[in-house]
């Protein structure tokens, strides 16, 4: 099985739409698409206001999205063509308490023959993915230290608008990601042929490479 994740600097820069557009270009992946929400003081790491993220009974939850019509991300993975969809709610800090569970599940999409694909930044800490995709919009000027720690693991940038464009974020150095492969992208899709092309082929290359170890 190959695991993708898709991370981007900030909120709204169209790293959902990615996932999405993945799943819809590729469905002889057999995907199972995860989103991963960190939640502090009631408020979401998403977009930061008040959510039902948090669980009462303890500091993190995962749960299977049913509704592909109800308007959520993970119901957006559903409407693409995913053939599971979860939701992986921790408290800010406290994604290891998901981990052990969240293997499971990716186990089990292995198991079933599926590929995985999982819109997160904090989940480079816990494993290493076959792929791990950058979303990079230089007019948001937000830059999450998650995104900025894992910057030079990047396996490929997706470049929001202009190549051109000025750069508004401060402390970052694309030095990180010289010799990174970068495509532009445009919303409203965030993909283009080439990155979905350039993810196939590696998932191929990790899929084989995969086998060939057993």
């Amino acid at each position: 099985m190959a695991v993708v994740v898709v991370g981007g600097h900030s909120r709204s820069v169209g790293k959902t739409s990615v996932v999405a557009g993945l799943v819809r270009a590729m469905p002889e992946m057999r995907w199972t698409a995860v989103k991963i929400t960190q939640y502090g003081h009631g408020i979401c790491s998403a977009n930061g206001e008040a959510c039902d993220c948090q669980t009462a009974d303890h500091r993190a939850a995962i749960s299977v999205e049913w509704d592909a019509a109800s308007g959520t991300d993970t119901s957006r993975y559903l409407a693409a063509g995913a053939e599971r969809s979860l939701w992986v709610r921790t408290e800010q800090g406290h994604l290891a308490e998901a981990m052990p569970r969240l293997r499971k599940e990716l186990a089990a999409t292995e198991n079933a023959g599926g590929t995985a694909i999982v819109e997160s930044n904090s989940l480079m800490q816990f494993l290493r993915p076959d792929l791990y995709l950058a979303v990079l919009d230089p007019a948001n000027k937000d830059f999450k230290a998650s995104a900025l720690r894992f910057l030079d693991r990047a396996d490929a940038v997706l470049w929001v608008g202009d190549e051109e464009q000025e750069v508004e974020w401060e402390n970052v150095s694309l030095k990180l990601i010289r010799g990174t492969p970068k495509f532009r992208v445009q919303a409203p899709s965030f993909l283009s042929d080439e990155v979905v092309e350039f993810v196939r082929e590696r998932i191929k290359q990790a899929t084989t490479a995969a086998a060939q170890s057993k």
